[in-house]
């Protein structure tokens, strides 16, 4: 018995309008959860990143450990950093999340290093000499003038953890990824295409969120007319 011409589900096609119909719950569920972990993934390694950067960048006998252990977490691969968080956080989301925040040390505690690190020493003498504290020069001089760099570690680790989510559908917690997945155990073609442009679309809309974020927050980097 053939499949009804009108039927795109029951032909199995890659690009099926009754398939975003039919499972518009079910992909709403799968993206906020997507959005949600790489969200808290994200800014959790930034919260974590920046102290260790600071720390790296004022007492150099610790930037080697620092750079040298973020760079090994980062080359561990997704399965194995799982297996290994499994028996503390067991199948959880926080499983995940933690995977993903010790992937994005490597990229923020880096971009952020190399960004104290271009700061003008001159400039910094320069806001001691007019009476700046040790805080308040990190505050309004070194951190606002390596935000470019720590930016750009910023975005590439969004994009990043973007893609790394979809893992966590080994463990159930995947987000898209759990309908990837599950589209290709079943060779759900609809389901597989759909899932996979919506991860790309997250990608490139929080990078260029994250793009326009950096221009507002550095107006003297923009080219003058």
């Amino acid at each position: 018995m053939t499949a009804p011409p009108d039927d795109c589900l029951a032909r199995n096609e890659w690009i099926c309008g009754a398939y975003l119909t039919s499972r518009r719950e079910i992909l709403t569920d799968a993206t906020l959860q997507h959005l949600q972990l790489t969200a808290v993934s994200v800014l959790l390694g930034l919260v974590i990143a920046l102290p260790l950067a600071l720390a790296a960048r004022h007492r150099r006998w610790a930037a080697g450990p620092v750079l040298g252990v973020t760079t090994v977490l980062y080359t561990i691969p997704s399965l194995a950093m799982f297996s290994l968080l499994l028996p503390v956080y067991g199948l959880s989301a926080a499983l995940v999340v933690a995977g993903l925040v010790l992937y994005s040390l490597t990229l923020l505690v880096r971009n952020i290093l190399a960004g104290l690190r271009a700061v003008p020493e001159e400039t910094r003498q320069a806001a001691r000499g007019m009476g700046y504290g040790a805080l308040r020069l990190l505050l309004t001089v070194e951190l606002p003038l390596a935000l470019p760099a720590a930016m750009a570690g910023l975005r590439i680790a969004a994009v990043s953890a973007v893609s790394l989510v979809t893992v966590g559908a080994i463990v159930g917690f995947g987000g898209l990824g759990n309908l990837i997945y599950s589209g290709m155990s079943t060779y759900f073609k609809a389901q597989v295409l759909t899932a996979s442009v919506l991860c790309v679309v997250i990608a490139v809309a929080a990078d260029l969120l994250l793009l326009g974020a950096q221009r507002l927050l550095t107006p003297w980097t923009r080219r003058t007319s």
